[in-house]
């Protein structure tokens, strides 16, 4: 779909969801809004817009606001472009080859869809959401909670049960992403009903556009996954694959990787170093070649080529399967992953290991390299042994699974024995993972992962206080050494004071109360310790860096920009700062006529 009369022009403010003003050729022009979401993290001041000149002379404005450049990504955020582009695509056959009638804005039940359509014998609803909200190249859908999003979606089931084809089509109006997700954070009714619909078998699908200043069209396909929680894995790919390419160790079994070859050494390094296994694989290998060999071998021969490995039963169960294999597969290993793991002696890691690594199916191997390297990662808190965890893990690990899993398995496996080690401090300077480990930026490594029963956390009581003048609220800079070191905080003391006890404080260190308002109580869990907090909000008048207060407790003053974009604030704070930002939303509202 193309525009017309295209401009650009710098973003100023948005007043209100319809109109925002923009800089056009060096004036200041009133423009409207086509897209009534949230769109704050697209509509920054400064930003360069892209706006479609109006040809009628009589509307109020003359431009509509419908592109955007975020971090020189091109993002079209006209709300009717999806519907607009959709159409086009689905009358070129790309999605329904056999497409013969389609149909806009067509009712069911209590709602109307997007499109009805048929092809051959079947009758399709196919409803359209538009996806703006991108972070870390991930977007999510919806920006903001939306009845009409949920409502939808339980149409669309009910169609599926009455015997229609129904699809849900995320449209994301911007190029180069990574994933779709439900925004299961802002709103998890959206999550649980997508992940009902895809249940019930509505089709969910994303797709990508090709986006110009005056153009957008469906591209490629996009991930989509409906769990309600964010993966912490989508980063561990390119650059373990980069490391292992270059660093990985030259080990017999990887040079010629049959699925014999990998299955024997597989089962040979369970509780055995790799330099201990090394002779043994060879001398296994020149002596019994196949899996014919290894069926027919005496009991005595292989648990003397067995001998010095200990675990003896590896080595019948090796035998155990190698007849079934020759009895029911003809000799041949078994490709797929449910087949392998029926086998003697063969469980979920050993199967995943020889499905990628012998046949290149996209199965995750977890053991307890990469359990451990996960748990660091994620500084998961749970027991890895538990097989709840191990499962979730396998799961997150099979979605970013890349295009080379056999590599990407054994680059797991390699970086758990190499460098994330066990019993003793992992060599993080040597790891290609560590700006995304959360355990090494929390310095605190060795305390994962999880297995034992927890020791009992310590339980720290604090008072948090939200002091502001106007726009402007109190940080204090923690530590340079210990918990949260170098990160920046609200203010806060040990314990639990009431509402008069904080008036009695702050007017002993001279500064004048205005208001205080109680806040939720929040709890914050570490690794070892717990922080149970009560807040206040504290409005205090003519606050002054220059107060005693400030100049003995170190701390500092900030407006809400630069406590979001610049003062780095631990998540332990998070409930304090969303509701800073909250009250700072609130009141821009307020002040420009809205209605809060």
């Amino acid at each position: 779909m193309k525009y017309d009369n295209i401009v650009d022009g710098i973003f100023r403010e948005r007043p209100n969801r319809f109109i925002a003003y923009v800089d056009i050729a060096g004036k200041r022009e009133k423009v409207h809004v086509k897209n009534t979401g949230r769109c704050k993290e697209l509509l920054q001041e400064g930003a360069q817009v892209f706006l479609e000149k109006s040809d009628n002379p009589e509307r109020s404005t003359a431009y509509d606001l419908v592109a955007v450049n975020k971090n020189g990504r091109l993002i079209n955020m006209d709300s009717q472009a999806p519907n607009r582009a959709v159409e086009e695509w689905l009358k070129k056959g790309i999605l329904f080859p056999d497409l013969s009638f389609l149909r806009p804005e067509t009712t069911f039940g209590n709602s109307r869809f997007d499109f009805y359509a048929k092809a051959g014998e079947r009758e399709i609803f196919l409803e359209v959401k538009g996806v703006t909200l991108e972070d870390e190249n991930i977007v999510y859908f919806p920006d903001a909670p939306s009845e009409r999003a949920v409502k939808h979606v339980e149409e669309l089931i009910q169609a599926k049960k009455q015997g229609y084809e129904a699809y849900l089509l995320f449209v994301v109006q911007m190029k180069d992403v990574r994933c779709f997700m439900p925004n299961a954070d802002t709103q998890p009714e959206f999550a649980e009903v997508l992940a009902r619909a895809q249940k019930e078998g509505v089709h969910i699908l994303a797709y990508d556009c090709t986006i110009e200043k005056d153009s957008m069209e469906i591209g490629e396909k996009v991930k989509v996954f409906i769990k309600n929680f964010k993966n912490h894995y989508f980063d561990i790919p390119k650059p373990l694959l980069k490391w292992y390419d270059e660093s990985r160790r030259f080990l017999p079994w990887r040079e010629d990787p049959t699925s014999y070859h990998v299955w024997v050494s597989e089962i040979m390094l369970q509780q055995t170093r790799v330099e201990a296994v090394k002779p043994y694989y060879e001398r296994f290998m020149k002596e019994l070649p196949d899996i014919k060999s290894l069926a027919e071998a005496e009991e005595e021969r292989l648990l003397k080529l067995w001998e010095g490995l200990g675990y003896y039963n590896r080595v019948r169960n090796l035998q155990k399967a190698a007849i079934r294999i020759c009895d029911e597969y003809g000799g041949e290993m078994p490709s797929d992953y449910d087949s392998l793991i029926t086998l003697s002696g063969i469980g979920s890691y050993t199967a995943g290991a020889i499905a990628s690594i012998a046949f290149g199916k996209k199965v995750p191997a977890v053991d307890g390299n990469v359990l451990r390297v996960l748990s660091r990662i994620s500084m998961l808190e749970e027991d890895i042994l538990l097989p709840k965890v191990k499962k979730q893990m396998e799961e997150e690990l099979l979605e970013v699974m890349p295009d080379r899993p056999g590599d990407f398995n054994q680059a797991m496996m390699e970086i758990g024995a190499m460098v994330c080690v066990p019993n003793g401090k992992p060599h993080c300077t040597e790891c290609p993972l560590q700006d995304i480990c959360k355990a090494h930026k929390e310095g605190c490594e060795t305390e994962y992962p999880k297995k034992d029963t927890k020791k009992a956390r310590s339980i720290e009581k604090k008072t948090v206080f939200l002091v502001q003048d106007e726009g402007r609220t109190a940080l204090h800079k923690r530590p340079d050494k210990g918990l949260l070191a170098s990160l920046y905080e609200f203010p806060n003391v040990e314990g639990h004071l009431s509402a008069s006890k904080v008036k009695t404080y702050f007017s002993e260190r001279g500064l004048h109360i205005l208001r205080i308002v109680p806040l939720p109580d929040v709890k914050h869990i570490f690794s070892h310790k717990e922080w149970h907090m009560k807040g206040f909000l504290i409005k205090v008048d003519e606050l002054s860096e220059r107060n005693e207060v400030f100049e003995k407790e170190k701390w500092i003053l900030a407006g809400t920009n630069e406590v979001e974009d610049k003062y780095p604030i631990p998540s332990a704070f998070s409930a304090y700062t969303d509701y800073l930002y909250r009250c700072t939303e609130n009141f821009s509202a307020t002040k420009n006529g809205r209605k809060k």
